[in-house]
């Protein structure tokens, strides 16, 4: 598939297979066969944790794993479920059931679909570094106050999802630790953490199921496992299936989507970034949000859940040699072998094993070293991380995201207000000034011309701060001329257009010229197109402010004379 033009849309496969050699398939296929093995066990705990069987987050992976694989814009980025939705997505099925989970996905897919064919890949990654720490540290927390009731044996049912009233809770009942379950858990946990020592590639997730379910299994240890759960594992891969979708639904459903595709964007291409850097390669940002898109819109149709690029298992796969998307394809084959023929096997796993994994999980996840130097940037980034954490934390992830992204917009929107600057010249103005001309070109302004420049966009804040400048620097004479040097105006908004207007056209009414000087080709078009070039008369907009001061005293003397 390759849709070129406006879209420019190109899986990386189409480009890798180009002279593939038996070589690469064979780094490929060890990377694969490595990546299947460490997320069997990742895809199954993510899937309990998010509220459904392990069967879905094997389906989720197998399924998810293959197409962001084949279709995505990155190399080596291996897709299936991942930590960061556990929280928004057990929160759906809590509120609206597995349909409606399902529902979710499928618009978050559209949502992704078409962010990846409006180009806005790149945009994605502009979301300020603070606010992207403070809800992955407050998912890190959440995944960790899910696991604490299998970890410690308390048997408890119907736990509250709020973070506060389930922690409440589980101080109440502390008393009741089961001690053999407690047991297993500490054993896995010491299994996971010890495994990296010994040697980075073994995958200590996969190594503390490999040992401890035997141990439980034949010596009969009374603790819960997931198959005493979740009663007998299906081998068979659901048929496709749709659902039904109308208004009220899509009302409902749609701030979660929303939060799933924002949330799935920001980790695939923050993988994608992080893959590119240890390989040298390039990300395609907009064909991965396509890749990651098409997954999710499948997916939900096999009943699964979420899909978005996995950091851990994308960097798995580049350690052990994965090259091309076709080693992201071969997990998603082993995950599938797996499915079909080790099901009963995996009904065996402790749950507390599995809690154990997520608790590791979700300590890689908080990225503590990194909110500790945050502590030392400036305030405003310590305060957004700080408000985006305890949101996600105490609230939930989609009004999280939601004020994170307006921080970011309001953010972005201050730092742009701190770096235009707009300047006033009365009498003499240097043509070079603030360039990097050493030949200066002094310029008298005649009685009655005034120069205004703007130094940065001329979008709505802008637009603001000028008008109220243009009114406190009229004096008690009124001008003639008014020059507004736009030589460093990249682009103007609809705002900044409306008061460039009512500017003109008040200057007009009262017997003032407006000349612009510096205007760069693409504002120019945009003048254009909303008649404001027909409203001046193009000889009042020059392509140099020397030209404009001409042209300006020109019409101030004639003024004078009459």
């Amino acid at each position: 598939m390759n849709i070129s033009g406006a879209f420019a849309y190109k899986p990386k496969l189409l480009t890798s297979l180009k002279g593939y050699t038996a070589s690469k398939f064979k780094d490929d296929l060890i990377a694969g066969i490595v990546v299947g093995i460490v997320a069997l066990p990742l895809a199954i705990a993510f899937g309990i944790a998010s509220g459904v069987s392990p069967t879905i987050g094997l389906i989720t992976a197998i399924v998810g794993g293959f197409i962001v694989s084949a279709f995505g814009g990155n190399s080596v980025q291996i897709g299936g479920p991942t930590g960061a939705f556990i929280v928004i997505v057990y929160g759906i099925i809590a509120q609206f059931g597995l349909e409606g989970l399902a529902i979710a996905t499928f618009m978050a897919g559209l949502i992704l679909l078409l962010m990846g064919f409006f180009r806005l890949g790149t945009v994605i990654k502009f979301i300020p570094y603070p606010i992207v720490v403070g809800f992955t540290a407050g998912i890190a927390l959440t995944i960790f106050s899910t696991q604490i009731n299998d970890f410690f044996g308390l048997g408890l049912k119907n736990i509250p999802s709020e973070f506060i009233p389930k922690w409440g809770v589980y101080f109440q009942n502390f008393g009741s630790v089961d001690l053999t379950t407690l047991g297993v858990a500490l054993v896995s946990l010491l299994i996971i953490i010890l495994a990296p020592k010994v040697s980075k590639k073994l995958p200590g997730a996969l190594l503390a199921i490999l040992i401890v379910t035997p141990v439980v299994y034949f010596l009969d240890l009374p603790v819960e496992t997931i198959g005493g759960r979740f009663g007998e594992l299906k081998t068979d891969i659901p048929l496709p299936h749709g659902f039904e979708l109308n208004m009220a639904t899509i009302n409902q459903l749609l701030p979660s989507a929303f939060t799933i595709a924002i949330l799935g964007a920001i980790e695939s291409l923050l993988s994608a970034t992080v893959a590119d850097g240890v390989t040298g390669s390039r990300t395609d940002s907009n064909s991965e949000l396509i890749g990651q898109g098409l997954a999710n819109v499948v997916v939900p149709m096999f009943g699964g859940i979420p899909v978005t690029g996995a950091i851990a298992r994308t960097m798995t796969n580049i350690t052990n040699g994965g090259r091309t998307p076709v080693a992201g394809i071969v997990h998603a084959i082993v995950l599938l072998l797996i499915f079909l023929l080790l099901m009963p096997l995996i009904q065996l796993v402790p749950m507390s094993t599995l809690a154990a994994v997520l608790i590791v999980v979700s300590y890689n996840m908080s990225g503590w070293r990194t909110v500790r130097s945050i502590f030392h940037n400036p305030k405003s980034d310590i305060s957004v991380l700080i408000v985006t954490f305890l949101l996600t934390v105490i609230f939930d992830l989609t009004i999280a995201i939601e004020i994170g992204l307006l921080l970011a917009v309001v953010l972005f929107l201050r730092r742009v207000m701190e770096n235009t600057d707009i300047r006033v010249y009365g009498s003499k103005l240097d043509a070079a000034e603030n360039t990097d001309l050493s030949t200066h070109e002094e310029l008298n302004l005649a009685p009655g011309v005034q120069v205004y420049e703007i130094d940065g966009p001329f979008f709505f804040g802008v637009a603001t701060k000028f008008d109220e400048m243009m009114r406190t620097t009229v004096g008690e004479e009124k001008p003639a001329v008014r020059i507004i040097r736009m030589r460093k105006v990249p682009f103007i908004d609809s705002t900044g257009l409306h008061n460039l207007e009512t500017l003109i056209r008040s200057s007009q009414t009262m017997g003032i010229h407006v000349v612009l000087s510096g205007v760069r080709p693409e504002v120019h078009e945009v003048l254009r197109k909303s008649h404001i070039v027909n409203l001046l008369g193009e000889d009042h907009i020059c392509n140099h402010i020397s030209t404009a001061v001409l042209r300006a005293n020109e019409i101030a003397g004639r003024i004078k004379e009459k």
